[in-house]
């Protein structure tokens, strides 16, 4: 029976979304009719600066949905996603939350093109601090979203909207951008996690930039899977974005972790008399989960923090819309126009001095990397009321930022998750934050803690969907399965006796064939590569196994079956199910299914 609209969780989840959807229990007309009803149910206007129009919405779930076999095929079939309006969408204004500077592109980002590409439905555009500039999101003319828990406290910023949209149910995830700490500040004041990638794998073209060199596209989900499960869409190298940069190496280690934590004399709440009992938990889970704490040198972080916006740095953001400052600036948020114009209090030289402070700043931190892998901070020291910033705007703003400016300069990957609640009931998050390229690593291990914390996700503090986005071991090979050892077949159990982790549901590049094997027992496919094919891509799972338990798995595969180095439609090479061309003779071509279960289907219809 088809799973009725009310039947569909608070906390919208990618994983549960798609298992039904692909279960044939679940429509994207359904999801889709109970994302327009919440969004104009939802009692805060200012989430959003401009929605797609509901028969479009409408129009986009129906042509997912008269397709089933796109539900396998698709990685984001039928999720619905806002993104924030400093991010271009063809046919809908960009603000960047600046009436005077809205325009109209005829071509959408980059960034959200491969989001559409993978199925995915776009609701609306989200409010944001005018311009990227804050971390409160109250300075912006279409209003100021507040916190999901209690309409007396802010938010966060830049990226308001998009965090408050996931936090309340409306989206199952959403695209903010990051320079100074807004794709993770919003994360902790609405309970969710907020991922910032390392700079340069999301690409920022169609982005109205803040700092063009420090600018991330940042991703708001539920949890660190569905976060990282957007990112692995969105990540591509762009080289219209002169900033893109493809994705490294680094590693995190799989046991003996050690993680920087904050001294005690450096640790600054701010007053909240709940902050510190709840990072010391944090710390404690951590080390339940197998982390050693060591105390970190906060000093060259907190002066790389400070240069964001109390030195020429904040000319990056002038630079940005100079043209539109020099003719507009009486349109701007008097706050907002205050610190870009400030810009022109720094010279040249003042630009240069800065960059060579920072480059020592940045050797002092590459030293401290030999202490510890990670390092595990409070999000914030404390949310801070809507009365407070309306007091004192630049001084609340700056305290949200002691732990998050850093970030960016020093070209690091971060993610907040939950940490827990207040006895008031307002969230607290932590963030955890690793070297450029650890972005993966990184997910899963903020995936592990943020279950061991265990306070759910958003408004309604719902349970994570299973499974676990497990942290990688420091072996571990990728393996692409494409046919019965997929999730619930018959060989499935193969991969489970060896420990084998999912790490990913998701697609091949289009140039590969896919053909049912005669005679095998369980029916087995058989998958080759041919150049110049355009089909739909094959599903795939990816698996990580170390690599004791890779070798036995390989060594167990009988001919004409084989491993080689498959193409994923992201462009990433990982080994996989690969088939020899002699055992094609008088097999069929099931290339068109895009995926064996598919194929399987069709036969039990």
């Amino acid at each position: 029976m088809m799973e009725t609209a009310s039947m569909i969780p608070a906390m919208l989840q990618i994983g549960p979304l798609l298992t039904a959807y692909r279960a044939g229990s679940l429509s994207p007309v359904a999801v889709a009719e109970t994302v327009l009803e919440r969004v104009a149910r939802y009692d805060d206007p200012a989430v959003w600066i401009s929605c797609v129009p509901e028969a479009a919405v409408r129009a986009r779930a129906a042509a997912l949905a008269a397709d089933p076999t796109l539900a396998a095929r698709l990685p984001l079939y039928g999720i619905p996603f806002a993104v924030k309006d400093n991010m271009d969408v063809a046919g809908m204004e960009t603000t960047a939350a600046c009436p005077a500077f809205a325009y109209r592109p005829e071509r959408t980002a980059t960034v959200i093109q491969r989001l559409l590409d993978a199925g995915a439905i776009l609701i609306g555009k989200t409010n944001l601090d005018q311009f990227a500039t804050g971390l409160v999101g109250m300075r912006s003319p279409y209003g100021a979203p507040r916190s999901v828990f209690d309409r007396r406290y802010v938010s966060g910023g830049s990226s308001s909207g998009s965090a408050v949209a996931v936090a309340a149910g409306l989206v199952a995830f959403a695209l903010g951008t990051d320079t100074a700490g807004s794709g993770r500040v919003p994360a902790a004041f609405n309970n969710i996690v907020g991922l910032k990638p390392t700079r340069g794998l999301l690409s920022t073209t169609g982005v109205v930039p803040a700092c063009r060199s420090l600018d991330c596209v940042s991703v708001f989900a539920a949890s660190a899977g569905d976060a990282r499960r957007v990112a692995d869409v969105a990540e591509a190298f762009d080289p219209e974005d002169p900033y893109a940069r493809r994705a490294g190496s680094a590693r995190l280690p799989g046991e003996g972790l050690r993680f920087g934590v904050l001294a005690p004399a450096d640790r600054d709440f701010a007053g909240d008399p709940a902050g510190p009992a709840l990072y010391e938990a944090a710390i404690a889970r951590l080390v339940a989960l197998g982390g050693t704490p060591v105390e970190i040198d906060y000093a060259p972080l907190r002066e790389a923090a400070v240069l964001l916006y109390g030195g020429p740095y904040v000319a990056e953001r002038l630079a940005a819309i100079s043209d539109f400052f020099a003719a507009h600036a009486e349109a701007m948020d008097p706050t907002v126009r205050g610190i870009i114009g400030g810009a022109r209090a720094h010279s040249a030289v003042d630009a240069f001095q800065a960059q060579y402070r920072l480059r020592g700043l940045a050797r002092a931190a590459e030293r401290e990397w030999g202490r510890y892998d990670v390092m595990l901070l409070p999000t914030a020291p404390r949310i801070v009321s809507v009365e407070e910033v309306s007091a004192e705007p630049v001084k609340a703003n700056s305290l949200l930022g002691l732990y998050t400016n850093f970030v960016n300069l020093l070209d690091m990957s971060a993610i907040a998750i939950p940490a827990g609640f207040r006895p008031d009931g307002l969230p607290v998050g932590v963030t955890l934050i690793a070297p450029a390229f650890a972005d993966r690593e990184l997910a899963g291990l903020a995936d592990r803690l943020h279950r061991a914390l265990g306070e759910g996700a958003g408004l309604a503090r719902e349970r994570l969907a299973e499974p676990e986005l497990s942290a990688p071991v420091e072996d571990e090979v990728l393996l692409a399965v494409v046919g019965a050892h997929l999730t619930g077949l018959p060989l499935h159990h193969q991969l489970v006796a060896l420990g084998a982790r999912l790490r990913q549901r998701t697609r091949t590049a289009p140039d590969y064939a896919l053909y049912a094997l005669p005679g095998t027992v369980p029916p087995k496919p058989g998958m080759v590569r041919r150049p110049g094919l355009a089909g739909p891509g094959q599903e795939v799972e990816v698996f990580a196994l170390d690599a004791a338990g890779f070798g036995r798995f390989v060594a167990a595969i009988p001919a004409p079956l084989g491993i080689g180095k498959v193409t994923l439609a992201d462009g990433r090479v990982v080994s996989g199910f690969l088939c020899e061309e002699q055992a094609l003779d008088g097999a069929r071509d099931i290339t068109a299914f895009g995926g064996w279960r598919a194929y399987m289907r069709s036969l039990e219809t």
